[in-house]
């Protein structure tokens, strides 16, 4: 019974990959999507505002601990519907939760596997665990702006170490809510582009969206060097 309470929720995640494989629905995770149904989703949204934006939270969050390629869309997606600052709040919520779904399978079926695994190949999940312990709040909020981190690495790490998650859920929201606002910006403006030409050429249409990019850019690079120095001119300033 224990080793089945270990075991149930990487069952159950599994379970939920499996079936999206299965009935074929990770094919509508595209932007062809929107083009064909968008004015249905527009109407459904008009209708059922609080509804639809809850299904979108709960299908963001569950692709998101799924591991199912195509999230991007769905922030996209919730831009087109929402606009930047609902659509970004609500997917950055959303991919906190599945972020702590990981956290929880990793940390209840494969935690202490994993971190005897990492100690002995001494590679990035080592040095990702142990960046972790240290300074769980900082760490995780740079690794979260800095969209090129893995975003499963970081969380299986946490789950390894068992970190506290009142810091990692709050630097989990927060160092998210930058990127997917862009990306929720785009998705507005992608709204407005379709009205005036129901069907674009999306390739050529991302070659506009070259200052969110670039937005984009910079909390890869910029602000994790930035926020390392706060956090050493706060450390000086902390009282001994």
């Amino acid at each position: 019974m224990n080793r089945f309470k270990r075991f149930a929720p990487l069952i159950i995640l599994a379970g939920v990959i499996a079936l999206i494989f299965a009935m074929g629905w990770n094919r509508y995770l595209s932007l062809d999507t929107i083009r064909d149904h968008g004015a249905e989703f527009h109407a459904f949204r008009d209708a059922n505002y609080l509804l639809c934006l809850l299904i979108l939270m709960a299908v963001f969050a569950i692709l998101t601990a799924s591991v199912v390629p195509g999230v991007f869309f769905v922030t996209i997606t919730a831009g087109y519907l929402f606009g930047p600052w609902v659509g970004g709040v609500s997917t950055a919520i959303a991919a906190t939760v599945g972020a702590l779904i990981v956290y929880t399978v990793a940390r209840s079926a494969l935690g202490e596997a994993l971190r005897q695994k990492a100690e002995r190949d001494q590679g990035m999940m080592q040095k990702v665990c142990q960046a972790i312990d240290k300074d769980t709040f900082w760490y995780v909020l740079a690794s979260r702006l800095a969209v090129v981190v893995p975003f499963h690495m970081i969380n299986v790490a946490a789950g390894i170490m068992s970190v506290r998650l009142v810091p990692y859920t709050m630097a989990t929201v927060v160092g998210l809510l930058p990127a997917h606002i862009i990306y929720c910006w785009i998705g507005a403006r992608l709204n407005e582009l379709l009205q005036t030409n129901p069907d674009p050429d999306f390739q050529a249409l991302f070659g506009q969206f070259w200052a969110p990019m670039a937005g984009v850019f910079v909390l890869a690079v910029v602000l994790p060097f930035a926020l390392k120095g706060l956090q050493k001119v706060l450390g000086r300033q902390a009282p001994a």
